[in-house]
């Protein structure tokens, strides 16, 4: 029952699939969009399906700027002590000091003998870990004369020259359960970080460890607050009244959500990580509640608001139109999700700007006047067909972009907000049904282009398609926005947005 009054971290554990790489690499940027600390991966070096940690790492600290990075934990068997120092130390260098040494003494021996690594008993594993902690610190110490000697059972160093010298003091935290290994973690390490499924006793095991890590501490004349507790949990243990209570009442101030969804990371970032601070925050203070208060500050709405509709369509019936569920009462949105509901607004935006031009530029030829690029200084018959080719080119453009736009939101975008929501399935289904008769309406300005050539001036039928078009579009565009953008800040998007 202790709280070691650390301040409170969250992070999140992904896993480094190689075959979704891009995939990765985004959930890491919505960790830190969301907010969150620390971003995580197992480290399995004779996993195929697996990137590599450190390459990960480094990758994610290059396409960041404030999150935290770890492995979760190190495969110690498979990275020497002196090159694992210096990778640390040149990343936390590089990545102005957001790293974080999380260590294993390493598992899966078969697996771990098979790529050339050693295999050894838990004995031996911890002995290696204890010696490797010492070197690894040796190593960062540049301020001591001569090399690092240290004569070790497992490894032997005999004059390895120091540095360099991490930006910060980098924490060596370890994934450790077993008696022999949490008092190694009391004597020599900065952190302790289990995983909430790997503790079969519960809270009593998390309470009889913390006491051994404890005892370990002060018997080496450190206090046992140096040591930070940490904990991977899953996303069926996010409550807030709980981990303020692990908080609280078992030294944990280091969460870990292991989940690889974006709406999860969201919700841990935006929601859940503010509502345990602020728990937390009052327990110390003497003013703990079982439930958290409102935040001081009102929960924000989405700060971007649907464009209002221009035109309406005779293509369909927008009275029938299915309407999104209405939002969670106090739900607190992220910048990140304000961010993806502004963007949609900024394409489309885009979208009825070029229209618009079409419409111009449509106008502009009819009179005679200048051509699409607005290099011409005059027209004749010559240039007048040039310049309906220039129009048919411009046209064709902003049409591809239309398709490529539904084609990113029905092949992506759309699938994701069905698994966020099966309430917008309707409103879904609806939209994606809008731009099967956009398409058809495009295709008919397609036509109406190569006719244009053909009836040598004769705008009736371009001009036609062209507002059929307008008004399909504009329609549709509205109707989209007021239906998505809350959603789409809630849920957030990964890997691509709209």
């Amino acid at each position: 029952m202790t709280d070691y009054g650390h301040d409170l971290l969250f992070g999140s554990f992904i896993t480094p699939a190689a075959g979704q790489a891009e995939a990765v690499v985004a959930l890491s940027r919505i960790a830190e969009r969301e907010g969150l600390d620390l971003v995580t991966y197992q480290d399995h070096p004779y996993q195929a399906g697996f990137l590599d940690t450190w390459t990960l790492m480094s990758y994610v600290a290059a396409a960041t700027e404030t999150i935290r990075i770890s492995a979760n934990v190190i495969n110690l068997p498979l990275r020497p002590p002196v090159v694992l120092a210096r990778s640390a130390a040149s990343l936390d260098l590089l990545s102005g000091g957001r790293v974080e040494l999380g260590l294993g003494a390493g598992a899966f021996w078969d697996a771990i003998a098979a790529v050339g690594g050693p295999r050894r008993t838990p004995a031996e594993s911890v002995e290696a870990l204890d010696e490797a902690i010492t070197i690894i610190r040796e190593v960062w110490d540049d301020s001591k004369r001569g090399g690092v000697r240290v004569d070790g059972k497992h490894y032997r160093v005999a004059g390895a020259k120091r540095g360099p010298a991490p930006a910060h003091d980098i924490g060596i935290w370890l994934g450790a359960y077993k008696p022999r290994m949490l008092r190694l973690v009391g004597r020599a390490a900065d952190g302790w970080l289990p995983s909430l499924y790997g503790l079969k006793g519960g809270l009593a095991e998390l309470d009889a460890d913390n006491k051994i890590i404890d005892e370990a501490a002060e018997e080496a004349g450190r206090a046992p607050g140096e040591v930070r507790r940490l904990l991977n949990i899953g996303p069926d243990h996010t409550e807030p009244e709980e981990l303020a209570r692990f908080a609280l009442e078992h030294g944990i101030s280091t969460f870990i959500l292991a989940a690889d969804d974006s709406a999860a990371i969201q919700r841990f970032g935006s929601e859940i990580a503010p509502a345990v601070r602020e728990m937390v925050r009052r327990g110390r203070s003497g003013t703990r509640t079982e439930k958290a208060e409102a935040p001081s500050e009102p929960a924000p709405r989405p700060v971007v608001q649907p464009t209002p509709k221009t035109r309406a369509s005779k293509r369909w019936d927008e009275e029938a139109r299915p309407v999104a569920p209405p939002a969670p009462a106090g739900f607190r949105y992220a910048p990140h999700g304000r961010e993806i509901g502004q963007h949609l607004i900024d394409v489309h935006g885009m979208l009825r700007d070029e229209l618009q031009r079409i419409h111009d530029v449509i106008a502009q030829v009819k009179s005679g006047a200048l051509s699409v690029a607005g290099a011409r200084s005059a027209l004749n018959e010559t240039a007048l067909r040039q310049n309906n080719w220039e129009l048919s080119a411009f046209c064709a453009t902003y049409c591809t972009r239309i398709t490529q736009h539904h084609g990113l939101e029905d092949a992506q975008i759309f699938p994701h907000l069905r698994r966020s929501d099966p309430d917008l399935v309707p409103v879904i289904d609806r939209l994606q049904e809008e731009h099967v008769v956009i398409h058809e309406v495009i295709e008919g300005v397609d036509r109406a282009l190569v006719d244009l050539v053909r009836t040598d001036g004769d705008f009736t039928a371009l001009q036609k398609a062209m507002d059929e078009l307008s008004d399909a579009l504009l329609s549709h565009l509205s109707y989209e926005e007021e239906q998505l953008v809350e959603p789409l800040a809630r849920f957030g998007f990964y890997p691509g947005q709209v």
